[in-house]
Parts: C-alpha cells; sequence; structure tokens
C-alpha cells in the first residue's frame, strides 16, 4: 500500500489494503440491502450512483479521502432515516473512518 498526498486530497494505493478491501465489503452490502428494500425512496438513485462511484474508485486503486467522504455524505444524506438499511450504512461508515482524515 502507497499514501500519498496529491495536491489536497490524498490517495490510497493498494487493492490488498485492509481498509479498502473492508469499504469494498461494506459497499457491497449496503448495495444489496438497498436493492431488497422495496419501499419508495425518494433519494434512491443518488444513494446507488454513489455507491457506484465509491466501488468503481475502490477497483481502481486509488480512492480519494475526500471523495469517499463526500460519497458517504450523499449516500447518508439519501438513505440515513431508512431504519432498515441503518446497520448497513454504519458500516459503511465505519470503513470510510478507517481511511482517516482527507488532507487539509
Amino acid at each position: 500500500m502507497r499514501r500519498e498526498a496529491i495536491g489536497r486530497r490524498t490517495v490510497v494505493h493498494g487493492q490488498d489494503d485492509p481498509r479498502v478491501v473492508a469499504l469494498r465489503r461494506a459497499v457491497s452490502r449496503l448495495h444489496r440491502e438497498l436493492a431488497d428494500y422495496r419501499a419508495q425512496l425518494a433519494d434512491r438513485q443518488i444513494a446507488e450512483d454513489e455507491l457506484a462511484a465509491v466501488d468503481a474508485e475502490l477497483r481502481a486503486g486509488a480512492p480519494e479521502v475526500a471523495r469517499l467522504r463526500h460519497s458517504l455524505l450523499l449516500i447518508a444524506g439519501a438513505v440515513g432515516s431508512v431504519s432498515a438499511l441503518a446497520e448497513a450504512l454504519a458500516e459503511v461508515r465505519k470503513a470510510v473512518e478507517l481511511f482517516g482524515a482527507p488532507a487539509p
């Protein structure tokens, strides 16, 4: 794993990084649970788009910490009030927090 600051963003390199593995697992779980949640959800598409964006960034092997945190805010805003998704969302939040704060 290699971590470097590029401008104002912090990028983490490495598919084998346990943080990347944990976040991919958490994103996958939330995506599955969101798909299984059949009730009307006004911001479902936003949540799905952000989950897909996070997954793509992780697959590319260089997630930006600031981008991950921004995606987390959008996802939480979209599904945060749905108690059925609360545990999966909390898992995503904890996995994003493993990356630490973005570079100042």
